[in-house]
């Protein structure tokens, strides 16, 4: 079972009070139902792929309306897909849709009354029954984070984002080809949503695997840095110490200066060693890291000019 099916396996098993279940019931009607006339009457179905989805819609409808309701399954037969399941009213579809403010001259409304949603609860359980409807989110293992929410119609998905904003998550829109979604990419803005809509638990795994992967990625910049340090230092090494063995074959160590002489048959001596552990090896130490590189340079100058034939005028 994937990181999405299970949060929202823990959101359908969640309790919650009438008015808030009118919240959570307008969005998965209003996001996955759909009307068709027979005999003259309306006939409302909503459509989900999950199991725990349908069972949830069926009970609420039950649980808060006097109405009888059945619930279909049926198999997708191309690519031979999961099952998907259909909840469908057999009376009541005129008063459940006025009741929650969906119908609008004989069609789903695309936005949402706002003044339906006049306290906090009944926010938190519209955007908890929108993501049941058709949001997503990738597992925190997974190389990005990222959590959306579908939605067909602009105005409704500007509604969604809107909602979602009050909370301070920094939510963000955009257009696909067949709707619109909101969606979140950063991980602890996903994590507040979670714990917003019920998904405690959901959430709690989240941050938990969240936390270990940003440890280990922490770790692993600063192996990559302290690696990158040693490399940058044992290519530096390397070359003072070819250069002091040019200076060596072609003029001698001995004719340097001495202050020269030093830090040469130092670096010869300790080719591993950090320009500050360098310093405190030379006889009439200890040298800076500062006064070892600038001899340290000087020295490379000097193989330059050997190798560019010049005459050497420190000698």
């Amino acid at each position: 079972m994937s990181y999405a099916s299970d949060v929202k396996k823990e959101l359908t098993m969640l309790e919650v009070h009438f008015g808030n279940a009118k919240a959570e019931l307008m969005a998965l009607i209003r996001m996955n139902g759909s009307l068709s006339i027979v005999n003259k009457q309306f006939i409302l179905s909503v459509q989900t792929e999950n199991p725990a989805i349908a069972r949830r819609i069926y009970r609420l409808l039950k649980q808060f309306y006097d109405i009888e309701s059945e619930l279909i399954v049926r198999r997708k037969m191309k690519l031979k897909k999961n099952n998907f399941y259909i909840v469908r009213l057999k009376t009541g579809t005129n008063e459940i849709l006025k009741d929650l403010d969906i119908l609008d001259n004989f069609q789903i409304k695309e936005t949402v009354p706002l003044e339906f949603l006049d306290d906090d609860a009944k926010v938190r359980s519209y955007l908890r029954g929108a993501f049941l409807a058709t949001g997503s989110v990738n597992n925190p293992e997974t190389s990005r984070y990222h959590l959306e929410i579908y939605s067909l119609y602009e105005d409704h998905n500007d509604t969604i984002c809107e909602m979602m904003n009050r909370y301070g998550l920094n939510a963000r829109k955009t257009e696909r080809r067949s709707g619109y979604i909101t969606y979140l990419k950063e991980a602890e803005k996903i994590a507040d949503f979670l714990s917003l809509i019920g998904a405690t638990n959901a959430m709690l795994k989240f941050e938990d695997i969240r936390i270990v992967r940003d440890m280990r990625n922490s770790v692993n910049r600063i192996v990559n840095c302290e690696t990158a340090n040693l490399n940058k230092i044992a290519d530096a090494s390397k070359k003072q110490i070819d250069n002091i063995k040019l200076i060596d074959a072609k003029v001698g160590i001995d004719k340097l200066p001495q202050k020269l002489q030093e830090v040469a048959i130092a670096r010869l001596g300790h080719p591993e060693e950090s320009l500050k552990n360098l310093g405190e090896l030379i006889p009439g130490g200890p040298i800076s890291k500062s006064g070892i590189n600038h001899r340290l340079r000087k020295l490379n100058e000097i193989a330059e000019k050997i190798r560019a034939g010049e005459s050497i005028a420190v000698l």
